[in-house]
């Protein structure tokens, strides 16, 4: 079991030999990680994955806290019916005995490597792999630049933590952004900033004005299908970002995380642009298996290669792991596997714009017009009050994601909404699903 599932299941055990009762406030984030002998992220995904199953709740600049038992907890006990909030792959589309063939032959052909540590680095055949499978990509890198981290968090932890050439501390991050790492640049202490981008994108001039502050190291941003928006930059917005890390010495940390999920076939990143060395490529693969893979790719300047790997330091992805995603690759499942899931999941953010069509007649939320991948964000009036929102929708047994989370404490510039996910949402439920939002947004904003 790894540290992750071991530390949620011993936060339940605790909850319920009365450790921890209703409406007591858990530890803090660092306490946790020191008690649990385990890594900030780790508490962080484990509080997320407890809040997601309301087991858990969160007050901002206050803590998590434990839910209380009430008589009436919503439809079957309790249970989420239309998950609309996971950002794990559909259960129900893993192709099991598929990946069970490549574990298999894994086993077979490198019998004798896996009683081994390995290299920090990452599986040598498995690097030599990911070259061509990144090439589709557009991102052309030789092995010995590619790096296999346990998932892309890794990568970011390790990003932030090592120097970077000329010094600088401070990191730029898209405001809204993705929550986890939020959290965890500061519960570290360390110094972010934020800039503002929305469905239509991000103001280039601001950006050009803070990467000329000489302050920031790297601008984390996800170029395609953000988390929450949905949405990608434009060509030209890709390009200028490109421009503007060689104009003044910025590094982008790019999180392609959503790579394979995508439906336009000439996507090209940042890295694509990149004339000067300065992006940072990273790459899931656990969108599109399942998250126990926890295996991510990055690319690295060479001005980057030797700290990065100094500050990882050790074998800590599964050999096995690594194994079998080569053989998963290399044998075409994993292309096969990509063109169904993303197929899929197109087919559920078109029902979602369908059902907005049908239900949300009057506008009250505001959806962007090119979402894509698997989430999309709702903008709500400002006169809801988005806890009493998705408690209503969760006792309604629908899960949602307010969109509170997903700023850096302080931000000022910030939009009231919901972050829908349609990774986990049966085809069937998203109609009634959406028609139900729209009417619980009508009820909190005194339509």
């Amino acid at each position: 079991m790894r540290k992750f599932h071991a530390v949620i299941a011993e936060m339940e055990k605790r909850m319920k030999e009365g450790h921890y009762r209703p409406g007591d406030k858990l530890p803090s984030v660092r306490s946790a990680a020191e008690f649990y002998s385990c890594s900030v992220s780790t508490i962080l995904r484990a509080y997320a994955e407890l809040e997601r199953t309301h087991v858990i709740y969160s007050i901002p600049q206050s803590g998590y806290y434990v839910v209380g038992k009430t008589e009436d907890s919503g439809p079957a006990g309790g249970r989420v019916t239309t998950d609309l909030a996971s950002a794990s792959p559909d259960l129900n589309v893993f192709p099991y005995l598929d990946f069970q063939h490549c574990l298999n032959k894994a086993i077979d052909q490198y019998k004798y490597h896996l009683f081994t540590y390995g290299d920090a680095l990452g599986l040598d055949t498995l690097r030599r792999t990911l070259v061509s499978h990144l090439a589709e990509y557009q991102v052309f890198a030789k092995a010995e630049r590619i790096i296999v981290t346990s998932g892309i968090q890794q990568a970011l932890e390790i990003l932030a933590r090592m120097p970077f050439p000329g010094g600088r501390t401070e990191i730029l991050v898209e405001q809204p952004g993705y929550d986890i790492y939020l959290r965890y640049l500061e519960a570290e202490g360390l110094p972010v900033s934020g800039i503002s981008r929305s469905a239509a994108g991000i103001n280039l001039r601001e950006l050009e004005e803070q990467f000329a502050s000489g302050r920031f190291k790297f601008f984390y941003t996800m170029p395609r299908y953000h988390n929450p928006l949905g949405t990608s930059y434009s060509p030209e917005e890709r390009k200028a970002i490109a421009g503007l890390a060689g104009k003044y010495d910025v590094y982008i940390a790019e999180d392609d995380y959503m790579a394979d999920l995508g439906t336009g076939r000439h996507f090209n990143p940042v890295y694509a642009y990149d004339q000067t060395s300065r992006v940072i490529y990273m790459k899931s693969f656990s969108k599109i298996i399942f998250p126990g893979l926890r295996l991510g790719a990055v690319v690295l300047p060479e001005p980057l290669l030797e700290t990065f790997r100094a500050y990882k330091g050790y074998t800590d992805t599964s050999l096995l792991s690594q194994a079998a995603l080569e053989v998963y690759i290399k044998n075409g499942m994993y292309g096969h596997h990509r063109h169904n899931i993303k197929a899929m999941y197109a087919k559920r953010i078109q029902a979602v714009y369908e059902a907005l069509q049908r239900h949300n007649t009057e506008g009250l939320i505001e959806a962007s017009a090119d979402s894509s991948g698997i989430y999309m964000q709702f903008k709500l009036p400002v006169t809801v009050n988005l806890e009493r929102l998705v408690k209503r929708l969760d006792e309604r047994g629908i899960s949602v994601v307010p969109g509170n989370g997903f700023y850096v404490s302080g931000y000022r510039d910030r939009d009231k909404f919901i972050r829908i996910s349609i990774s986990r949402a049966g085809f069937e439920q998203i109609d009634a699903a959406v028609a139900a939002i729209i009417q619980e947004v009508k009820r909190g904003s005194g339509w």
